[in-house]
């Protein structure tokens, strides 16, 4: 099911990321940055999505998002590859 959320006053159905989206997660501490990643593959199943990222450091990783993570969906989106 997708969450509603609200963006610039308009109510909008969330989108499950995708291949092409930035994961961003917040600083833990004052004035550290945020971090964020390139979704370049989605794993998993329904309910229990994980995914490949490569960092703004250039390395890669799993990501399983938590309760610091937001997605920022890119209105140009790669070709649909990802496992699903």
């Amino acid at each position: 099911m997708a969450r509603i959320f609200k963006e610039d006053g308009v109510d909008r159905t969330a989108r499950a990321p995708g291949v092409g989206d930035v994961a961003v997660i917040s600083g833990h501490r004052v004035g550290e940055p945020e971090r964020t990643g390139e979704i370049l593959e989605v794993l998993g199943e329904p309910g229990h999505l994980h995914y490949r990222v490569r960092w703004d450091d250039g390395h890669q990783s799993l990501f399983h998002p938590g309760s610091d993570a937001t997605i920022r969906h890119s209105t140009h989106r790669a070709s649909p590859k990802a496992k699903r």
